[in-house]
């Protein structure tokens, strides 16, 4: 253990080996700017590999967005993978991605950052180990699911309560009557896990969700929409509307509430398992829990069912751990990010994937981290233009909603809308005279990182 500061010059700091991590790590390294890059486990992937502590992956988890819009960057997935793949072939593919570009040499595994704060007019970064060194910046890019959300209802349960967090393979539910509490993306899957392994399987929703299979006319949901014009959404909700009528009926015929809000406004149900479960009787709804009270859970409407495990699929709080929060404007659980990326407050404290989209996130993180690694190169090189940059960072707020009322609240207040993100993003490279992205623009990274690991 030390006490000393290493100087680290003009170095970048990235936390995190995940997607997004590795979306910056190989942004700066075209531009030729020097990092270091920490990881907490003791491989790639994040959330993706299941044996990374605290991940809230399980082993029937898909990607919900398709593989033909999904993805890095020039970096397509297999053509072999199905249209949704596993979390097992995701991780695989993330780790050719680092593989591919030769960015797993500067990844220091199992070393954890435990604290960043100012140091001047830079950053000092201590490591778990007490070591600490001093960059002109960082990024952080450790996500947004590390800090289960669980609420508390009245009452004394004997059974097991749980986060859906700590949930991995469905013969956890064998023999059991099972309540998964929250109907997001996970918490369906999850309830489409207890209803083909409990001994009875029910769900508690608050409210009503929109639900798109994920194919519709045999195409993945998404790869349809894309495939499209870009339609405003006036246009585009009321033809999804009437489509989805067509293909799904009327919903609450199988006690799912009817949805409060209008279709976009909130992430839809990605799923198909959900509906042919509910069709056959194999989940039962209730509504929000009331109370608990021994082996018996009491619901609103005046229910009750015996229950053995409790498993609240109800989200996440944001956190950066490693970071005060006087570092950031949180408002509503959420940092205030200038195109959910940048700190308004405190120069080149970077924050990559702290932001809900309803499409593909890491061609996004692709996107995003190609603006970062050339504002940092312009600090360098073009300061004139970097502070010409600083000054939208300070006071730039656009609207990225896509014209999209999304729901009032705190999940809510962070969310863009990618196409409005997307093409905002692109006004911003314009204004600055920053490149866009471009087929090719990587080749020189794939082309070194293969030679390096044929000399070894």
């Amino acid at each position: 253990m030390t006490n000393s500061t290493n100087d680290e010059g003009g170095r970048i700091c990235i936390v995190g080996a995940g997607p997004a991590g590795l979306s910056a790590a190989r942004a700066l390294k075209r531009l030729g700017l020097p990092y270091d890059h920490y990881e907490r486990h003791s491989d790639v992937g994040g959330i993706w590999d299941l044996d990374n502590p605290g991940t809230p992956m399980y082993e029937s988890a898909h990607f919900i967005s398709s593989r033909k819009t999904s993805g890095f960057f020039d970096f397509p997935m297999p053509d072999t993978y199905p249209d949704y793949p596993s979390n097992h072939q995701i991780l695989k593919y993330t780790r050719e991605f680092a593989q591919t570009y030769g960015l797993r040499a500067a990844i220091r595994f199992n070393c954890a950052v435990s604290r960043v704060e100012r140091a001047g007019d830079t950053w000092k970064v201590t490591l778990a180990d007490g070591a600490s060194h001093r960059y002109r910046g960082v990024i952080c890019a450790t996500g947004v699911t590390w800090s289960p959300r669980s609420p508390a209802h009245p009452g004394q349960f004997g059974g097991e309560i749980r986060h859906s967090s700590t949930y991995r393979d469905p013969a956890e539910f064998r023999g059991k009557r099972v309540l998964v509490v929250g109907l997001g993306n996970s918490g369906a899957d999850i309830a489409c896990d207890a209803a083909a392994n409990a001994e009875a399987a029910f769900v508690s929703v608050r409210r009503g969700y929109h639900v798109i299979p994920k194919h519709l006319f045999g195409i993945p949901s998404d790869e349809l929409g894309s495939r499209g014009p870009d339609l405003p959404t006036r246009v585009m909700r009321p033809l999804m509307q009437s489509l989805l009528r067509v293909v799904l009926g009327d919903l609450t015929r199988y006690g799912l509430p009817k949805p409060d809000h209008k279709l976009f406004e909130s992430h839809p149900l990605m799923n198909s398992q959900l509906l042919h479960y509910l069709q056959h009787g194999d989940i039962a709804v209730r509504p929000d829990i009331a109370s608990l009270d021994g082996d018996r859970v009491h619901f609103t409407d005046g229910g009750t069912e015996k229950i053995d495990l409790v498993l609240y699929a109800t989200g996440y709080d944001w956190s950066i751990p490693y970071m005060d929060e006087k570092y950031f404007q949180w408002r509503d659980g959420r940092p205030d990010l200038y195109l959910s990326t940048f700190n308004r407050d405190c120069r080149n404290v970077i924050g990559l994937g702290y932001l809900e989209i309803n499409s593909s996130a890491y061609t996004v993180f692709d996107h995003v981290s190609n603006v970062v690694a050339q504002y940092l190169h312009d600090q360098q090189h073009a300061p004139g233009r970097a502070a010409t940059f600083d000054r939208l960072i300070a006071s730039d707020r656009p609207d990225l909603s896509g014209g999209i009322d999304f729901l009032k609240s705190a999940r809510h207040s962070s969310y863009v809308d990618a196409r409005a993100y997307r093409r905002y993003l692109a006004a911003v490279r314009t204004c600055m005279g920053w490149h866009d992205l471009a087929p090719g623009m990587f080749d020189a990274l794939r082309t070194t990182a293969n030679k390096e690991a044929v000399s070894t």
